[in-house]
């Protein structure tokens, strides 16, 4: 069964059928009031439809909370309509104020990693279309995600045990953008499409993008483009210099469908510059120039018999590169650093035919992945040439006991293999008589095993509860292990362990949600024991750019990794009720609430954990309006790592206004149009993110106004 949203209908009315042959079912009570459709959610498991794809539908109705309820693990969707009202250029700013989810912000609107839970770097992975994004941004925070959401038609957030799917090194979570740069679907009437634009006050901040699907006769096409463009940002008081940035790429794509199934390829390009703000970055006027190209190819194929009902695959290969440029210790302005990567990852999946047993229908997947990974930087960088290879093969099995009831097991194996040039530093980390580490070659080998079991149970009143239990290894990445020398953007002295063990993650997770009828609700807890935690601890030194200076150097925050075992628990909690109809829509009140907490096994506390967050508002939609006022409260951050300092809480006050025409497109060419004005940060607070290595030296957007235009044809 394909995991799908369950949602409202504006008149109390329930939509909960199933995706059958490719169309919607709607009751035909529904069909009298306005319906909001269902969207399949695809990344968590394995397990699919197997009918044919069918053309998405119109969007869900502004400002309703999507809701995952028949998911075994929480997935937070950011929905197009969202990103189309929000315009973010990053991840991290369309993830930011989601509950149990915060970002690096180390550029803000540049280079804005998302933190799960607060876990983010190598336990967080970062995909588009099923294939990881094959940049560097997990080797630092200053470094960008090559993935613009703003073409994307659908943004993930997986947790739990789900995350088998994908790897070890989604041990906090996943993060997949979504989009038809493959195409899937022939639409309707030939051609279908999407083109944003908006203005932003707090950076003068200029954006635009298009997207496009087309096809007949069998054939599916598919372009994209997007540009951006924003001043250093204001803060409140003033300007937070050098945090200008610009970006711009786009896609084509084409694909072959068929009865049982298609295949497909697109080429996509990226390319952007932008300036690291505060401290020593913002003197010497530090600024990055990611460049990427990528291909994707994917395909499904659905067998007429055998023991496989339908057969999967996606293959990328991506190709990245980024200069780090700016005034060099000999007071020159000159490229400082360079960071290359060439990364390629293949998944197959084979669903098997649903088997009758004597407790009920199973269902299930196996998959084999792969991926191999080559980095390789020069000049001031901190990393040698490190090559990784995974190899993976995973199984997925649910189990329906009756209507209602669902089990779900899951496991994963993968063999890891890292070869670079390690480094043999004094235990005290301070030099010894002026002498270099000894330099050797070195390879790591891991195999982590990964195990999940989950249920899923329909309860009285819309409700559906989860609870699911997790072992999860995770093997260190090469920065972990060989990273040895100064990174100039994050100003750190940065020193790997290459005798680093495997972490391993023990996790219990139950969920409450419910998405039918005027309430719509997503809450969850964890309790997660970490054996091993690899962590990145500041030794309380200062280095310049060679080890001989560490002890006496000023530039650079000396950081070793480490491991620790360690505790991490939290909740994160949000939800919609409509309190009274008006027009063909409702007026209601919404809230938030998350947190997490994270200490040692010694009883400090681990580095950058998000803030307790509370947030609350309320809303109406109606007859084409959509108006909402919604205050978010971080708490003061006191649990503090060492070397750490408290961050002051904040009120981010945000309100919105926006109107939706649905349009003759024989006359006016689109279907929809959108037009409407954001504000975030109205009360022109001083935000600082906990999360932040910059947090004590950069504010984050002062007060801003955004106006977005919005058409669909």
């Amino acid at each position: 069964m394909t995991p799908t949203f369950r949602h409202a209908v504006l008149a109390g009315t329930i939509l909960s059928a199933p995706l059958s042959a490719g169309l919607f079912a709607v009751p035909a009570q529904a069909q009298k009031a306005v319906a909001l459709d269902e969207i399949s959610v695809t990344s968590p498991s394995p397990i699919q439809a197997t009918k044919p794809v069918a053309a998405p539908a119109a969007p869900l109705q502004t400002g309703i909370l999507p809701v995952a309820t028949n998911t075994f693990s929480p997935v937070t969707v950011v929905t197009q309509d969202q990103i189309a009202r929000d315009q973010p250029r990053t991840l991290g700013d369309a993830l930011f104020d989601r509950p149990g989810i915060s970002s690096t912000t180390y550029a803000p609107g540049a280079a804005s990693r998302p933190i799960i839970r607060g876990l983010d770097n190598a336990r967080v992975r970062i995909q588009e279309n099923g294939i990881v994004n094959g940049g560097v941004s997990d080797l630092g925070e200053d470094h960008a995600v090559p993935v613009n959401p703003l073409v994307a038609d659908r943004i993930e957030v997986i947790r739990g045990p789900a995350t088998l799917r994908y790897g070890s090194g989604a041990i906090g979570g996943v993060v997949s953008a979504d989009n038809n740069r493959v195409p899937t679907f022939i639409p309707a009437n030939g051609v279908q499409g999407q083109v944003t634009t908006g203005f932003s006050s707090v950076d003068n901040g200029r954006l635009g993008a298009a997207t496009v699907d087309a096809g007949g006769d069998g054939i599916a096409v598919h372009a994209d483009g997007f540009r951006t463009a924003n001043d250093s940002y204001a803060i409140p008081g003033g300007i937070q210099r050098n945090s200008y940035n610009e970006s711009q790429g786009g896609a084509v794509g084409i694909s072959a469908i068929g009865d049982r199934g298609f295949v497909g390829i697109s080429f996509s390009h990226y390319d952007a510059i932008y300036a690291i703000p505060g401290g020593t970055a913002e003197q010497d006027r530090t600024r990055l120039t990611p460049n990427q190209d990528r291909v994707l190819s994917r395909g499904e194929y659905r067998p007429l018999d055998g023991p496989f009902e339908v057969i999967r695959y996606w293959a990328g290969y991506s190709v990245y590169r980024h200069n780090e440029v700016g005034i060099g210790e000999d007071g020159i302005e000159g490229v400082q650093a360079i960071f290359k990567n060439r990364e390629a990852e293949g998944r197959l999946e084979l669903q098997h035919v649903p088997v009758e047993t004597p407790f009920g229908v199973l269902t299930g997947a196996l998959g084999f992945q792969s991926d191999r990974r080559v980095i390789n930087t020069q000049l001031e960088s901190f990393l040698p040439k490190t090559e990784s290879r995974a190899n993976a093969v995973y199984l997925f099995e649910e189990l329906e006991l009756r209507p209602g009831t669902r089990l779900q097991a899951a496991g994963r194996y993968e063999v890891d293999r890292l070869s670079s040039t390690a480094a043999q530093f004094p235990t005290d980390f301070t030099p010894v008589d002026g002498l270099d580490p000894l330099q050797y070659a070195r390879t790591r080998r891991f195999a982590p095993k990964s195990a999940s079991i989950g249920a899923l149970q329909d309860l009285p009143f819309g409700f559906v509860a989860s609870l699911n239990g997790s072992y999860v290894e995770r093997g260190p990445t090469g920065y972990e292990l060989f990273s040895q020398g100064p990174h100039d953007a994050t100003a750190t002295f940065e020193i790997g362990n290459p005798d680093l063990k495997k972490e391993r993650a023990r996790t219990v997770e139950a969920s409450i949600r419910r998405a039918e009828g005027p309430l719509r609700l997503d809450a969850t807890g964890y309790y997660t024991r970490y054996t091993g935690f690899i962590y990145r601890n500041f030794t309380g030194l200062a280095c310049d750019d060679d080890f001989a200076s560490c002890g006496s150097g000023t530039e650079n925050r000396q950081v070793v990794y480490q491991q620790q075992n360690a505790t991490f628990y939290g909740a994160e909690i949000i939800g919609q009720y409509d309190v009274l109809p008006v027009g063909n829509g409702f007026a209601g009140i919404e809230a938030q609430f998350d947190f997490v907490r994270a200490q040692f096994d010694n009883g400090t506390n681990v580095p950058r954990i998000p803030p307790y967050r509370l947030g609350g508002g309320v809303y109406l939609r109606a007859d084409g309006w959509f108006a909402r006022v919604n205050l978010l409260h971080a708490f003061d951050h006191q649990a503090t790592a060492l070397f750490e300092t408290p961050t002051p809480g904040y009120d981010d006050l945000r309100a919105e206004l926006s109107y939706t025409k649905l349009v003759d497109p024989t006359v006016y060419g689109a279907s929809a149009i959108t037009l409407g004005v954001q504000g975030r940060n109205l009360l022109d607070a001083d935000i600082r993110n906990s999360t932040s290595f910059k947090k004590d030296e950069i504010l984050l957007p002062g007060r801003n106004v955004r106006l977005f235009l919005t058409a669909r044809f």
